[in-house]
C-alpha cells in the first residue's frame, strides 16, 4: 500500500510551530502541511472535538481523514494521562508544545518527548502516556484505520457517555474519508 504523508516530512512541519504560541503554531504548521499536500491537508476551520480514550482526555481536530492515514492536531492545555491503545497502524506523535512522557511494559524510566521531537508507536506495540501539564503534538497513524475507532470512541460510549462526540468525531472523520474514496484515496 502506499501512503500519501512522509513522517519525516511531517516532522519538519511541526518543527515549524515550535517556540510559537500555540494558535500560531496551528497555523504554521497547516500552512507548511498545505504547501507540502496540497490536495489532502484540508483549508477550513479547525473543529475540535473532546477525545476520551485509554482513560485519557484530551481534544483533537482532524487535517486528514482516509482507510489508511489519518493526520491531526492533538493535546491539552491541563494535562492527562492513560493507555496508547494497541493497533496495526503505525502512530507517530510531533510534539510542538509542552511534554509527553512514555514508557513501554518493562521499562522503569520514562521518555520525555518535548517540542521538536517525534514518539512513534509501532504497529501492535502499546506504552502508557502522560501530558504533566499540558502538549500540543501533530499526530499521524497509517495502516488500517477503521481498527482504531473502536479503542478511539469505547470511553466516549460507555465510560463517559458523550454520543454527542462519538457522532462530531465519526461525522468529522466521515466528511474527509469519503472525498478521498472518490478520487480514490485509500
Amino acid at each position: 500500500m502506499s501512503y500519501v504523508f512522509d513522517p519525516a516530512v511531517l516532522e519538519e512541519c511541526a518543527r515549524a510551530g515550535v517556540g510559537l504560541p500555540v494558535e500560531e503554531a496551528f497555523d504554521a504548521i497547516t500552512a507548511r502541511l498545505r504547501e507540502k499536500y496540497p490536495k489532502y491537508v484540508i483549508d477550513a476551520p479547525r473543529d475540535w472535538v473532546f477525545n476520551n480514550a485509554g482513560g485519557a482526555m484530551g481534544q483533537l481536530t482532524l487535517l486528514h481523514g482516509s482507510i489508511s492515514e489519518y493526520l491531526i492536531f492533538f493535546g491539552t492545555p491541563i494535562g492527562t494521562e492513560g493507555h496508547s491503545g494497541r493497533y496495526a497502524a503505525v502512530v507517530w506523535d510531533f510534539v510542538f508544545d509542552g511534554e509527553m512522557w512514555c514508557y513501554i511494559e518493562g521499562e522503569t524510566s520514562r521518555t520525555v518527548f518535548g517540542p521538536g521531537s517525534a514518539a512513534c508507536l509501532g504497529s501492535g506495540k502499546v506504552k502508557g502516556y502522560r501530558v504533566p501539564d499540558h502538549a500540543w503534538m501533530l499526530e499521524y497513524a497509517r495502516g488500517p484505520i477503521p481498527g482504531m475507532l473502536p479503542f478511539g470512541l469505547a470511553d466516549s460510549i460507555f465510560s463517559v457517555v458523550d454520543p454527542r462526540v462519538v457522532l462530531r468525531t465519526m461525522w468529522n472523520y466521515g466528511k474527509l474519508v469519503i472525498p478521498n474514496l472518490l478520487r480514490g484515496k485509500i
